[in-house]
Parts: structure tokens; C-alpha cells; sequence
């Protein structure tokens, strides 16, 4: 269940922190090249994203501990970049951190989560 609703979470972060992007680098002084780091790296994190969320179903209805292995070690990373969008990118508004305090405390959930699921798999 956390998982679909961190998937349709993700889905409205993504689109926001896009227009977001977009607005910034009309309406603010934003160098080029750091719109296409965070650019890169918001569709970076669409990618690790998704292939989390694939790891986290498959591990959990297989009861499998690699796939869920696997969905924790991108969870970290997705939490890395959540921090990066939340703390460091070149402008950050309050939109900004209203979006991703949410994000990464569902990737912190989810990580508790997958870490009791890994150890109820290996009893």
C-alpha cells in the first residue's frame, strides 16, 4: 500500500518539481547550467524511481529478499537526491519544500519498512 502511494506521490512531485524548473528559470536569474544539472538529475530520479518501485513490488509479492535488497539500496538514493531537491539544488522555495518533505519522509518509511520485510523474509 505504501508503495502505491508512494508511486502516485512521486508522480505529483515529479510534475510539480518540473513546472517548478520551468517557472524558476523564467522568472528567476538561473544559470544554465545548473538547470540542466537539476534537469538531469529530477529525470535521473524518475528513472531510480521507477525501477524502485518495480524491485519493492516484485520483492514484496515474491517475498523475495534481492528484489527488496535491491528496492532499499534505490530508496537511498532516492532519499540523497529527495535531500538534494529539498536542501541544495540553486533556488529552493517554500513550494520546493513543501513537495519534498513529504517525499523523503515516505522514502524513510519505506525503507524502515523494506528493512523489517528483508528480516521477516530471512526467519
Amino acid at each position: 500500500m505504501l508503495l502505491c502511494l508512494s508511486g502516485a506521490y512521486y508522480a505529483l512531485y515529479f510534475l510539480a518539481t518540473l513546472l517548478l524548473l520551468v517557472y524558476k528559470s523564467q522568472v528567476f536569474t538561473y544559470p544554465h547550467s545548473y538547470l540542466v544539472l537539476d534537469l538531469t538529475l529530477l529525470f535521473l530520479m524518475g528513472i531510480l524511481e521507477a525501477i524502485r518501485l518495480y524491485f519493492g513490488a516484485t520483492g514484496n509479492l515474491m517475498e523475495a529478499e534481492v528484489p527488496l535488497a535491491a528496492s532499499l539500496v534505490l530508496t537511498m538514493g532516492g532519499a540523497l537526491l529527495s535531500a538534494y531537491f529539498l536542501l541544495w539544488q540553486t533556488l529552493v522555495l517554500r513550494a520546493d519544500t513543501a513537495l519534498g518533505a513529504p517525499l523523503l519522509v515516505l522514502h524513510s518509511l519505506e525503507a524502515i519498512l523494506e528493512v523489517v520485510a528483508i528480516a521477516a523474509f530471512l526467519s
